[in-house]
């Protein structure tokens, strides 16, 4: 039996929950892999030999390859791990926070540091805040060619 989510229903989100978790498995194990210094010079000398090393899904390992978190986190990749995927590019936490929403990394600062994003618009998909889909990605970064 599933379990009702009514947190679905906000946008611009995704819960880790117990599914995502499941789903997540490899990618977030991939992730942890990257905590230590040898696997990420050898991740860094041949990406895709070494995420094939992992029981990851091909959509995952694609996600990694474009360095698409928004993705990996819709395979059920947590941000947390995720973090170590930046950390090994030399990306501060902001900046991948940045490239998440399409800001960059000085208009999400701007933004944070105004109180972040206006819950205007943004509590449940049907409304229309710059966080809905159909407004995505906003700012400098996501209007590059």
């Amino acid at each position: 039996m599933a379990l009702e989510k009514p947190y679905t229903d906000v946008p611009g989100t995704i819960i880790f929950d117990a599914e995502q978790s499941r789903k997540g498995y490899w990618i977030n194990q991939f992730c942890m892999s990257l905590m230590k210094a040898e696997n990420r010079e050898k991740f860094k000398a041949n990406e895709r030999a070494y995420l094939d090393e992992w029981q990851m899904t091909e959509e995952q390992k694609q996600a990694v390859l474009a360095r698409d978190l928004n993705w990996c986190m819709r395979t059920g990749g947590n941000i947390y791990f995720l973090a170590k995927i930046g950390a090994t590019d030399g990306k501060s936490f902001q900046q991948m926070a940045g490239s998440m929403t399409g800001m960059t990394e000085e208009e999400y600062r701007n933004m944070m540091i105004q109180g972040g994003r206006s819950v205007e618009g943004n509590r449940y998909i049907g409304e229309n805040g710059d966080a809905q889909a159909q407004n995505q990605p906003q700012g400098a970064a996501g209007k590059k060619a």
